[in-house]
């Protein structure tokens, strides 16, 4: 991918560069997007998940070290592919997708009283958010560092959305 667009990539190119025969592919990954997907799980474990604890609560650290996170592996899928945009839709998927899995197990390990259904929105809510805001930093040309992106992101996080008040007051 450093070489060729994602899109024109073939799994003959693929088995070639690796040196190994079709049916070795095959009998590992069904095309080349499950190849991909495995590639970016691997990726996202190492530079996301192994940076954080999984096993605790959701805390204000934790979230910041998530976005830190997030901003590393934007920074270094960006430097990674020749055409970060081809495969962008391919990364959104992928990061979200394991990016709310890990925000529901945090978030059901410290709450116990609210609903699953309510748990699982919030995990939808939160992981689209990190990764939007995430991902327009680095298309945006990362203007300030991923530490200050964090703490400029967690007031909204925390409660900030309450400086948001409506307009109109309703009475009964």
């Amino acid at each position: 991918m450093n070489v060729m667009d994602f899109n024109s990539i073939t799994v003959g190119d693929i088995t070639k560069a690796a040196t190994i025969n079709r049916a070795t592919f095959y009998a590992h990954f069904q095309d080349k997007y499950a190849l991909f997907e495995a590639f970016l799980l691997d990726a996202f474990t190492n530079m996301v998940l192994n940076k954080i604890d999984t096993e605790g609560p959701l805390t204000e650290k934790t979230l910041q070290e998530l976005i830190t996170a997030l901003c590393n592996y934007h920074e270094t899928s960006h430097r990674c592919f020749k055409r970060y945009d081809s495969v962008a839709l391919l990364l959104e998927e992928n990061i979200k997708v394991h990016l709310e899995k890990l925000i529901l197990q945090l978030i059901s390990s410290s709450d116990a009283t609210t609903d699953s259904n309510s748990l699982a929105t919030a995990a939808t809510l939160l992981s689209w958010s990190l990764y939007g805001v995430t991902y327009r930093w680095n298309l945006e040309g990362r203007s300030e560092s991923a530490s200050e992106l964090a703490e400029r992101v967690m007031p909204l996080i925390t409660g900030g959305f309450r400086m948001f008040k409506p307009q109109v007051s309703y009475s009964e």
